[in-house]
């Protein structure tokens, strides 16, 4: 791999993590039920989280001499994280986010031997420091799935 895919994949991860902050802000706000407060409370935890994840990843793009994106770079992928009609549905939200984070730790995976193969320690050491937080994510948000079984 070259250092373009690095670029590619800083690039992929940073849009990434702006389209899952804008929805787990919706789902924060929009889920309803005493069974959300739970999983609302981390959506909105995880907001911040994801959003320093931005910031660590748009910092190393200009570090590299790269373009930052804007929203017309934007193009939306996370169809399973959006709030669904049914504010007490929080499965689906739950399994949106589980998507979003495989999705996540994919990506990441990725940019780590990329930045490997293209002998950008920094880079490598940006994701795999992401990773850890998806990983953590992925593994509560597992926990929250089995509080709401297949019906």
């Amino acid at each position: 791999m070259t250092s373009d895919d690095v670029t590619e994949l800083l690039t992929r991860a940073y849009l990434d993590e702006l389209e899952t902050v804008m929805n787990y802000l919706s789902n924060a706000i929009t889920l309803d039920g005493v069974h959300a407060e739970e999983v609302k409370e981390s959506l909105a935890a995880d907001v911040d989280e994801e959003l320093e994840h931005a910031r660590i990843l748009g910092q190393r793009l200009k570090q590299l001499e790269q373009p930052i994106p804007g929203s017309e770079a934007f193009d939306a992928r996370q169809a399973s994280l959006q709030p669904p009609e049914d504010t007490t549905d929080v499965r689906s939200v739950i399994d949106g986010v589980l998507e979003a984070e495989a999705e996540a730790i994919e990506t990441y995976h990725a940019l780590i031997e990329a930045a490997d193969e293209a002998n950008d320690p920094v880079t490598e050491d940006v994701a795999v420091t992401a990773l850890t937080d998806e990983e953590a994510h992925r593994t509560e948000f597992r926990g929250f799935r089995k509080d709401f079984p297949a019906e």
